[in-house]
């Protein structure tokens, strides 16, 4: 039976990575250090004896090494990771810290560590930087990331391929595109806009919300990490995407759409204002994913108008997920400078 570790287990892509990989009756050992964003809700209902949780920062690289030397598992997948733009404006260094040095000491351990153990790096299309239409990133684009988070990201994507090619790691590095879907955190733009709609609350966008987005449903997402654990090649990137793009006000109207389609009550106060946009805001994110379709097979199998009906759904359901987050960590908007 196959081992794995989750690192950042806790968070959106994380427990639901987790969720796919018990199904298929892996062992999963999840390790987080239960930041903000860390919600144990996200894992809500999980009994199976296949799962266990360590409290671990992967900054402790000789508590790291020890979990490798007991546990033994055959992959990680690294999603620890500081996420939100808005954050990384207001205080990069937990990006910094978390982003780049947890990288480096989750590289070191695995460089001690006295087995080949495959690493699947996640990290974001955010390190492209802007591309203008009808333009997409591939794999062999040089990034040009704008934000303290894509930096952070991107330095880490380099810490990896180096770490491959001088210390011959077992490692590959996936770019993903935005995801969305269950349990994700709501400072991000689509769980943020069902919960201010469930609380009859103004919806804010970004200048006059067409800044362009490739969307992509987290099931998707997890799909493609567990074919690249077992057929991506080390020291490659593989960019994961839907190839779907459109404006944030395009989505925010399609969630209002879903909405009245299943008669849903939307209050008096529920209206899209625009607000001052976020400094250094990339237009447009878009990746080219034709290597991972044909190399290893997968395809994206949830439009928008399914993934978001199925998100809706989950809040509408979860409405628990909401109140067990403190209304300070996301209520505030972040980034203004």
């Amino acid at each position: 039976m196959k081992r794995f570790i989750v690192t950042g287990g806790f968070g959106f892509i994380g427990s639901n990575l987790i969720r796919h990989l018990l199904n298929k009756n892996y062992k999963v050992l999840n390790i987080d250090n239960l930041s903000y964003s860390a919600q144990k809700y996200n894992l809500i209902g999980i009994n199976s004896k296949n799962y266990k949780f360590k409290k671990i920062d992967i900054n402790k690289k000789k508590e790291i090494l020890k979990v490798l030397r007991n546990f033994k598992p055959n992959g990680i997948f690294n999603l620890a990771a500081d996420t939100h733009v808005d954050r990384s404006i207001d205080n990069s260094y937990n990006f910094i810290k978390n982003n780049i040095l947890g990288t480096y000491n989750l590289l070191e351990a695995l460089r001690l560590f006295e087995k080949k153990i495959k690493l699947i790096h996640i990290s974001t299309d955010e390190v492209y930087g802007d591309v203008p239409a009808p333009k997409r990133s591939y794999e062999n684009s040089p990034y040009i990331p704008s934000s303290p988070y894509s930096a952070s990201k991107a330095s880490s994507d380099h810490l990896v391929l180096a770490y491959v090619r001088t210390f011959k790691m077992n490692a590959l590095i996936s770019n993903c595109s935005n995801n969305y879907g269950p349990r994700q955190f709501p400072e991000k733009l689509i769980p943020k806009m069902i919960y201010n709609i469930l609380n009859n609350k103004p919806l804010p966008v970004y200048a006059k919300g067409k800044n362009s987005r490739e969307w992509i449903y987290v099931d998707d997402h997890c799909d493609a990490l567990i074919k690249l654990f077992f057929r991506g090649k080390v020291g490659e990137k593989y960019n994961i995407g839907s190839g779907f793009n459109c404006s944030n006000l395009f989505i925010i109207k399609k969630i209002l759409k879903i909405f009245r389609k299943k008669n849903l009550k939307i209050g008096k106060k529920v209206k899209i204002y625009y607000v001052k946009d976020r400094p250094g805001h990339d237009f447009r994110y878009a990746i080219n994913s034709e290597k991972i379709k044909k190399s290893l097979g997968w395809k994206c199998k949830t439009n928008i108008e399914k993934g978001l009906t199925k998100t809706i759904d989950w809040y509408i359901n979860n409405r628990k997920f909401f109140s067990s987050i403190s209304k300070k960590l996301f209520i505030k908007r972040l980034g203004t400078i």
